[in-house]
């Protein structure tokens, strides 16, 4: 059985839930479900940061996994 992931915020000690891409081309920040393997250019993370993710001005946040609202642009 593969060990549990931690979310990638440094003070965090919960359990990743989630993986977080980002779309640079494309101004998008997407969160969805944990990824099989650690990947090197997302982020894990835990329900209550995902929960929480806001992105820069004139970006979207893409909730890919039944979090929260579809999506929400900022």
């Amino acid at each position: 059985m593969a060990q549990a992931r931690s979310c990638s915020r440094q003070t965090c000690s919960r359990e990743a839930v989630f993986t977080l891409y980002y779309a640079y081309s494309e101004s998008k920040a997407i969160i969805g479900a944990l990824s099989e393997h650690r990947e090197p250019h997302a982020y894990d993370l835990c329900e209550f940061h995902a929960d929480r993710l806001t992105a820069p001005q004139g970006w979207e946040v893409v909730r890919d996994h039944g979090l929260g609202s579809e999506s929400s642009s900022l």
